[in-house]
């Protein structure tokens, strides 16, 4: 009767094991299409549903009334490249030495950085691209620079198609990505085949390209002509994504669609107010930095700082019939270096054996499940200044995460800030001073990590400008 009794107990939980694997794989006619869209310097409070004063984006402001707007989403980088080298990894971008932007090979090299994120290393859309998804990418790169000719394009790091700009050959018009991407979308319904999409849109990156038609939509607002400048911007990109998720409605591939948006780092800042004209090599002329009147609705910082201002930026998930609508989830701790783990899971694809993502998968806290919260610390790194002064954001060389406890760092790690991010997202008050112990542990645990880091670059990621 024991015996009997172990075989029973043994198939009911194999048959529990197989019955909870099957809820979370999908029948490869099922499986759902997944469209990131990821903006260039969007602040958090430059959306109508997050209370901007005069931008309109009703487009964007759907998405949050048809999903869910995660508040406490952080990308992993206060400027581009390595904000997007975490997207494309799952892996901080410290472990790759990609701490600031991309730039021509004196500069990188000046700063101990690669030439180009390294297309051996693990990708999402390669991942995707090797379990049945058709992948693609429009809009910005930046895992390379349009000024280093022989960078490895998109397509080496698992997109069947790609129209990009800051990166090597053509550069796409910035205001074609969404075109194109409804043309891949209609393409992969036609061949029945689900779709990776990310469609990282410019806006609102300087140079500011104004169309006179979104100028004259704020004409009538009282606005100075800086802050027109920039809702135009706004609205532009607002537009374009509308086009995409009515291109979904329209093929009826809504409600098997997984759509998010986000930003790679929080709004730009410059202490010029002269409003001028500027000409970039990728995507041209347009308006400079005067124009750039993005809003963090209260947090410290700007892009390029640790501070909330800098990381903590818009993530609204949408996925009809799974994430919940009309929901704001105000808890839920998620990082850019958790989407490579949660697609895939999304996407029925199994991780490769030997690699190890520092994300973890958010698929439950996404679809609205009690979550035991995040085990695993977050880590930053940047190129910080000293000591702070006042109302100077710039000076953060590490940052971490661990349980409630959010602690910036200098570079030598000589003068920390500590803050209760859960209960004290605005990072009002330094407390520090007061939890010396916590602050030497937390430091330790950044060494820890600095210890795990290379020292210099290495792999297929040097230009031979460099010789």
């Amino acid at each position: 009767m024991k015996i009997m009794n172990l075989v029973k107990l043994a198939l009911l939980v194999t048959v529990a094991l197989l019955s909870d694997l099957s809820s979370s794989v999908f029948a490869d006619d099922e499986r759902p299409n997944i469209l990131f869209i990821f903006a260039d310097d969007w602040g958090w409070g430059d959306l109508g549903c997050h209370g901007h004063p005069y931008a309109k984006t009703p487009n964007i402001d759907r998405l949050a009334h048809e999903g869910t707007d995660f508040h406490r989403f952080t990308v992993a980088s206060g400027v581009c490249s390595p904000s997007r080298t975490a997207v494309m990894t799952g892996h901080f971008p410290a472990r790759y030495n990609i701490d600031g932007h991309f730039a021509w090979v004196p500069n990188n090299a000046k700063r101990n950085m690669p030439d180009w994120l390294n297309p051996s290393a693990a990708s999402l859309p390669r991942l995707l691209q090797s379990s049945g998804y058709a992948t693609a990418h429009f809009g910005k790169w930046h895992l390379s620079n349009n000024m280093i000719p022989d960078s490895p394009s998109p397509g080496a790091y698992g997109y069947d198609t790609y129209g990009a700009f800051n990166c090597s050959g053509e550069q796409i018009p910035v205001h074609e990505d969404a075109a194109q991407a409804i043309k891949f979308i209609e393409k992969s319904q036609q061949a029945g085949k689900p779709f990776f999409i990310n469609l990282w849109v410019h806006e609102p990156h300087t140079p500011f390209h104004t169309v006179p038609k979104y100028r004259w939509r704020y004409r009538n607002a009282g606005l100075e002509e800086t802050d027109e400048i920039y809702a135009s911007v706004l609205t532009h990109a607002d537009d374009r994504i509308g086009d995409v998720l009515e291109t979904l409605d329209r093929l009826k591939l809504t409600e098997n669609t997984l759509v998010i948006f986000s930003s790679d780092n929080g709004p730009a800042r410059s202490a010029n107010s002269k409003l001028t004209l500027m000409h970039d090599t990728a995507t041209g002329a347009g308006y400079g930095i005067a124009a750039a009147k993005g809003i963090t609705a209260g947090r410290k910082g700007y892009k390029a700082a640790l501070f909330e201002g800098g990381i903590n930026v818009p993530f609204i998930a949408r996925w009809p019939g799974r994430i919940a609508a009309g929901k704001i989830n105000r808890t839920s701790m998620i990082s850019a270096v958790d989407l490579l783990p949660t697609f895939c899971e999304i996407a029925g694809v199994a991780l490769p054996q030997d690699y190890q993502p520092d994300g973890v998968t958010q698929l439950s806290s996404l679809t609205g499940n009690r979550s035991p919260g995040r085990k695993k610390p977050l880590f930053w790194k940047m190129e910080g200044g000293r000591k702070p002064k006042k109302d100077f954001y710039h000076w953060v060389g590490f940052a971490t995460i661990d349980r409630n406890w959010k602690l910036l760092t200098t570079r030598d790690q000589s003068y920390s800030e500590l803050y209760n991010i859960v209960s004290d997202p605005l990072e009002k008050q330094n407390l520090a001073e007061s939890n010396p112990e916590l602050v030497k542990e937390l430091n330790a645990s950044i060494s820890g990590w600095r210890d795990t880091l290379p020292k210099k670059p290495v792999g297929n990621v040097f230009s031979k400008e460099r010789e």
